[in-house]
């Protein structure tokens, strides 16, 4: 009877084990996509803010330069990430260059929030902004509840 509990135990183990490893080949977590990541945020907002084709096709493209010039900054950011909190001098750097890093971020926000208006009613700007809060805030949570 012992025998037949722990290789019952044993064999649900394995297969959920198996069930797990199934779902990435390689074992471990799945590479980010960055052009996945980029068409399943456009589909989002797109649906969301119920874009049709001819707004979404004027709309993204501007879209897709404020993202990329504010990556620039985030790229920037992340560098001071690395600061060695023993000297003073580096971590005081650090702080006023991120300061002023998240205010261009913000300034950018602003001027590419301007264009999307000359685009798109205010309303569906609104529903876009509001869209992509929620699909970032969704992501971040799928990317932690996998561990």
């Amino acid at each position: 009877m012992h025998y037949m509990k722990t290789t019952t135990l044993i064999l649900v183990g394995v297969l959920m084990s198996l069930h797990v490893w199934a779902e990435d080949p390689s074992g471990g977590k799945p590479k980010f996509n960055p052009e996945k990541f980029q068409a399943a945020l456009e589909q989002f907002i797109t649906s969301e803010a119920e874009l049709t084709n001819d707004e979404a096709t004027k709309f993204f493209p501007v879209y897709r330069m404020m993202m990329k010039q504010q990556r620039t900054y985030f790229e920037q950011i992340r560098r001071y990430r690395h600061t060695n909190p023993a000297d003073e001098r580096a971590c005081r750097e650090a702080i006023v260059k991120s300061d002023l890093l998240d205010i261009q971020i913000k300034r950018t926000q602003q001027s590419y929030h301007q264009k999307f208006l000359k685009i798109l009613p205010a309303g569906k700007v609104f529903r876009i902004l509001k869209a992509e809060e929620r699909f970032h805030r969704r992501e971040f949570k799928k990317a932690f509840d996998k561990k």
